[in-house]
């Protein structure tokens, strides 16, 4: 009974999880500007996705380009200063690396309004005229943190007397780094950077609190600004549907590879 119950617990569980994402995938296929109205099958939203022939296509298209870019730049550079930052965390003393820990921790717990208002106000402040660099500059400050907490686990796995051994050894501190330390600590990295780039894509609050009257808009806030409006545009149900097999897609490949990897380090 008590497996039957845990079964039927993670069943349930998966269904109101996918449940709405199937929903738009399923309604991506009919012409209905109603979501939930089925007029046949069709495929006339996803050709007017790919062709922008649909009303407002130049804001959406717009909005999925500035998403994109921004989530890009900002996840780079979060795995670069977030893995640094976990090197030099990592090479503390106890406490101290306990008490900055400690603090690396907030910005991942505090509500997305918090952090979008106080970055406002700093911008305000610093006379930092808002726009793509405030966005791409608040992404950063709450993309690093997830950085960090990905890379520091890979530090602690890795034996702590190669990167000694490469400078005994003739080679220079950034040698040392980017030559032992970078190649340890690459999975950690790429998942940092994973979620740094998914949590830029997901952000809304810290977005529309630091893109100012410029008319910048991601797709989060255009969605909605569309919402708004009374309705949101069908063709948002096919880029919704490609973003999630895109995703899908990726995940699959990554844990596929990491299966690969795993059999023949067993097998030896």
């Amino acid at each position: 009974m008590k497996k039957f119950l845990a079964k039927a617990y993670i069943y349930i569980l998966l269904v109101l999880l996918y449940a709405p994402l199937i929903f738009i995938a399923v309604f991506s296929f009919t012409e209905s500007k109603v979501l939930g109205n089925w007029t046949g099958f069709s495929t006339r939203l996803y050709a007017n996705l790919f062709t922008g022939n649909m009303q407002g296509s130049s804001s959406l298209l717009s909005a999925v380009e500035n998403t994109l870019l921004i989530a890009l730049i900002s996840a780079l550079v979060s795995m670069l200063l977030g893995t640094i930052a976990a090197v030099g965390i990592y090479n503390l003393r106890n406490r101290t690396r306990q008490a900055v820990t400690f603090l690396n921790n907030i910005p991942m717990i505090n509500p997305d309004v918090i952090t979008g208002v106080s970055l406002f106000l700093l911008f305000v402040f610093l006379h930092i005229s808002q726009g793509y660099t405030t966005v791409i500059l608040a992404h950063i400050s709450f993309g690093t943190p997830y950085v960090v907490l990905s890379v520091l686990p890979k530090l602690a796995q890795m034996n702590p007397n190669i990167y000694e051994a490469a400078l005994d050894l003739g080679a220079t501190p950034s040698q040392a780094f980017w030559k032992v330390l970078v190649p340890q600590l690459r999975p950690g990295m790429i998942s940092g950077f994973i979620l740094a780039f998914t949590m830029s894509l997901d952000d809304f609050a810290v977005t529309f609190f630091t893109r100012g009257t410029i008319g910048l808009d991601t797709l989060s806030t255009y969605i909605y600004t569309d919402a708004r409006k009374g309705g949101l545009t069908p063709e948002l149900r096919p880029l919704m549907t490609l973003i999630f097999l895109i995703i899908l897609v990726l995940l699959l490949v990554i844990n596929l590879r990491s299966a690969r990897t795993k059999t023949p380090n067993r097998a030896r």
